[in-house]
């Protein structure tokens, strides 16, 4: 993977620890829209580091493919995009 490794493994271990607090809130019976705030929280993250994640695929794999790759291997690296962009538009 080439996107910064460690500052996503970061990212990730936060949003971790927020799933954990939101596990333990829901077991307590706390209320809703704190839960769901801190749902939108540990959302927000993973989009973050899901961004990031795009962003080195697209500067490395893509682009290396985009580049010296074969009609058909550009057209799959372009199709695997467009799948990974239907699913965010959900």
């Amino acid at each position: 993977m080439k996107c910064n490794s460690e500052s996503a493994a970061k990212l990730l271990k936060t949003a971790r620890g927020q799933i954990d607090g939101i596990i333990k809130m829901v077991e307590e019976d706390r209320y809703c829209v704190d839960v769901s705030n801190q749902i939108l929280a540990a959302i927000s993250i993973l989009r973050k580091v899901n961004t990031g994640v795009l962003r080195a695929h697209l500067d490395s794999c893509v682009k290396d493919t985009l580049l010296s790759g074969s009609d058909v291997e550009r057209r799959a690296k372009i199709e695997e995009m467009m799948a990974i962009i239907e699913k965010n538009a959900r």
